[in-house]
C-alpha cells in the first residue's frame, strides 16, 4: 500500500482536541509511552512528526536532578514542537519527589507525571516506580503537596498492582483523583508481570469507571487494529503505545509496518538519525541510533556481514553509505 510520507505533526490539522488535561488541549488519542533508553528527543520528535499526540520525557531520577548529573540535562531537553510537554519523574521520597518537580519546574514542561510502572529490579526494587503502588499513602502525600505547589498539571503512570495477590489499581487511581491528579495513564499488567502475559484490558476498563478525569490506555497495542480494540474495549481517552513503536513509529499514522513503502522508510530512517546526530553529536548520536537502525531494518533480511558493518559504523558517513546499499534493488 503506498502511502505519502507524512511531514508535519498530523495533529494539528485537527480542529477539535481530543481532550483536555486540565486546561491544555490534547490533539489526537495516540501517545509514545515514555521508556527509557528509548523515548528521547530524537525518537519523541520523530514520532510526534508522525502523530504522537504529545510527548513524554524517559524517566528521570529526582536523585539526577539533585545533584546535577552531569548528562541529566539531555533528560528534559525538548523542542517547542513537542509541545504539550510532560516530565516524568521517579524516586520513593516523596520530598525528593516535590524538590525535583519544582526544580525541572523551571525549564517550562507543560506538565510533570510521577512514574508509578516502571518493574525493573532498581527503581521497583527500592520503592520507586511501580514499588510505590505498595505504599498508597506515600503516592496520596506525593500528589496532594504536588498539586497544590506547582502550577501545571500532575498526572501518573501506574501499572495494576505489585502482583496479582495485590491488585490495587483502583485505589491508587482514586487516591489519584482524589489529591488533584489530572491524568492516569495505565499499564495493564503488574509489577510481577513485567512485560510478559497479557495486558489486562478490562482493568483499564475499570480505572475508566472509577475516575473522572481522563484514563489512557496502554499495553498490548502492537497493530493499528489493536488501538481500536483498546479504546472500544475500555473506553479510554487515549491510547499510549511503547514496544510497538520501536522501529514503527508510523503506527502513530494509524499504519502496520508493512503498509509503509520502502521509500519511506529509508526518509524515516535518515530523518531519525538526523535528529540524534544534531542532538548528541555525530559518534554518540550514531551509537545511540543503532538500536532502531536495527529494527527499522529488521524486516528486509539484510545479508549478515552488511548488517555487522551497520552496527558497528563509527561514523555518520560510512553510516549512510551502508544505508545506501542497504536499500539498494541488490545490496551486496
Amino acid at each position: 500500500m503506498q502511502v505519502e510520507y507524512l511531514i508535519g505533526n498530523l495533529t494539528e490539522l485537527m480542529n477539535t482536541p481530543h481532550f483536555y488535561i486540565r486546561s491544555i488541549p490534547i490533539y489526537g488519542d495516540l501517545i509514545l509511552s515514555p521508556m527509557d533508553g528509548y523515548s528521547d528527543l530524537p525518537f519523541r520528535a520523530l514520532c510526534r512528526e508522525l502523530g504522537s499526540a504529545m510527548s513524554y520525557t524517559e524517566f528521570i531520577n529526582a536523585v539526577d536532578i539533585l545533584n546535577n548529573h552531569p548528562h541529566v540535562h539531555e533528560k528534559y531537553t525538548f523542542l517547542e514542537s513537542e509541545r504539550p510537554m510532560v516530565f516524568q519523574i521517579f524516586d520513593n521520597e516523596p520530598e525528593r519527589l516535590i524538590e525535583t518537580a519544582r526544580r525541572l519546574r523551571r525549564f517550562n514542561p507543560d506538565i510533570i507525571d510521577i512514574n508509578m510502572g516502571c518493574s525493573a529490579k532498581t527503581v521497583a526494587g527500592r520503592g520507586a516506580g511501580a514499588g510505590l503502588l505498595k505504599t498508597p499513602l506515600k503516592i496520596a502525600r506525593i500528589f496532594h503537596r504536588l498539586t497544590r505547589e506547582l502550577d501545571i498539571p500532575i498526572t501518573g503512570k501506574i501499572r495494576l498492582g505489585w502482583d496479582d495477590a495485590t491488585r490495587n489499581y483502583r485505589l491508587i487511581a482514586r487516591i489519584i483523583e482524589q489529591e488533584g491528579g489530572a491524568l492516569i495513564a495505565v499499564h495493564g499488567r503488574t509489577k510481577a508481570q513485567s512485560y510478559s502475559g497479557n495486558a489486562d484490558w478490562d482493568a483499564i476498563a475499570e480505572v475508566r469507571q472509577t475516575v473522572k478525569i481522563p484514563v489512557i490506555g496502554n499495553g498490548d497495542v502492537k497493530t493499528a487494529a489493536d488501538i481500536e480494540r483498546i479504546k472500544a474495549h475500555t473506553g479510554c481517552t487515549a491510547v499510549m503505545i511503547g514496544r510497538a513503536a520501536i522501529g514503527n513509529p508510523w503506527i502513530f499514522s494509524r499504519l502496520d509496518r508493512p503498509q509503509v513503502a520502502l521509500e519511506q522508510v529509508q526518509k524515516t530512517l535518515l530523518r531519525h538519525l538526523d535528529l540524534s546526530v544534531n542532538f548528541y553529536g555525530p559518534k554518540r548520536g550514531l551509537m545511540l541510533f543503532r538500536k532502531h537502525a536495527t529494527r527499522y531494518l529488521s524486516p528486509y533480511g539484510l545479508p549478515a556481514e552488511l548488517r555487522y558493518q551497520l552496527m558497528t559504523a563509527e561514523l555518520p558517513e560510512q553510516f549512510l553509505a551502508l544505508v545506501e546499499q542497504a536499500f539498494s534493488p541488490t545490496p551486496s
